[in-house]
């Protein structure tokens, strides 16, 4: 059976498992010296954008977001659902339309740092993004916020946030052998810390995240996680937290964003996808495991998350690796 990510104590890692499931991967790295005055238009794009702050400032204002964000050096800017949004030196009330530098050209290469922009004071930005695997959706994460802000005199982050920052920093100005593994590493910390923070700190009112930080909900999730084969019902899992069933229900959905059963389905049908596509498990073992006694039922299931069959998802999932 595939491994499962655990706390030492032995509870299931929520975070961990869903950013296992997905399969998320770290690309598109880029060092730029930007001279004020500058600015840039980045359009809406499925993956998720992060930027490393090395010196400099700069202001971004993000689609969703009423107030732009003002990025100083050693601080990290997460876009999680790829947002579009808006970057230059924040020296002006706006940028003029002269001092944009075309999205495209910010696609930059560690191996050859770009200077763009002004003759003015320089921001040294690093960016790259993480793209997740193919239908990708989990509520704790859907729910996240337009921007995510590290700053680097928060006194929550300060420690690890500034580590992670010179070591990205040092190693993309004298980039060598591995570099890119190196930086992709670094940049997988920034997210799981940064998911971690927002677990911790999320407002009471707002779904996602902030349900790992509640004991009940959270030991509900990592049940769901760990032992995705039981027959679960609202019952059961209320018991297993000490609610009620009422109360466990409407807790469980204002804090998670969707019913317990809903979400249970949901991550039921995208562990069984992970298995088919990277698996050789029978179709009758890939059910049992998330918790469908019969073919039939795991079929229609199946079919209705992800518009095909089990046995169809696989093979065309195959198919395309191949003539990838």
């Amino acid at each position: 059976m595939p491994e499962r990510p655990e706390h030492l104590d032995g509870r299931v890692d929520v975070i961990s498992d869903v950013l296992e499931t997905w399969r998320f991967t770290t690309l598109l790295f880029g060092r730029f010296e930007l001279g004020a005055p500058w600015a840039t238009r980045l359009p809406k794009k499925p993956n998720a954008t992060f930027y490393v702050l090395v010196r400099g400032h700069l202001r971004m204002r993000v689609e969703g977001l009423a107030q732009p964000l003002h990025v100083s050096a050693g601080d990290v800017v997460l876009v999680p659902r790829g947002s579009a949004h808006v970057l230059d030196d924040g020296a002006r009330p706006a940028p003029l339309p002269r001092d944009f530098v075309p999205p495209e050209r910010m696609r930059g290469s560690l191996l050859e740092p770009l200077r763009l922009g002004g003759e003015g004071p320089i921001s040294t930005l690093i960016t790259g993004c993480f793209r997740f695997g193919e239908g990708a959706h989990n509520p704790l994460l859907s729910s996240l916020p337009p921007a995510l802000h590290l700053a680097a005199h928060d006194g929550r982050v300060a420690s690890w946030l500034a580590s992670t920052v010179q070591l990205i920093a040092a190693e993309s100005a004298a980039p060598g052998p591995g570099s890119a593994i190196i930086l992709g590493r670094l940049a997988d910390v920034l997210l799981v810390q940064a998911l971690r923070l927002r677990a911790e700190t999320a407002r009471a009112e707002d779904a996602g995240l902030r349900a790992l930080a509640d004991p009940s909900m959270g030991n509900a999730l990592g049940l769901i996680h760990g032992r995705l084969g039981e027959p679960w019902t609202v019952e059961r899992l209320a018991v297993a937290v000490g609610m009620s069933r009422s109360g466990f229900a409407a807790r469980f959905r204002a804090l998670v964003g969707e019913p317990p059963l809903q979400y249970l389905a949901r991550w039921r049908m995208a562990k069984a996808a992970r298995w088919l596509r990277e698996t050789d498990d029978s179709l009758p073992l890939v059910a049992e495991r998330v918790g469908y006694v019969s073919a039939v039922a795991f079929h229609k299931a199946f079919k209705r998350f992800h518009g095909v069959g089990p046995g169809g998802y696989r093979r065309a999932r195959r198919a395309g690796a191949r003539a990838g």
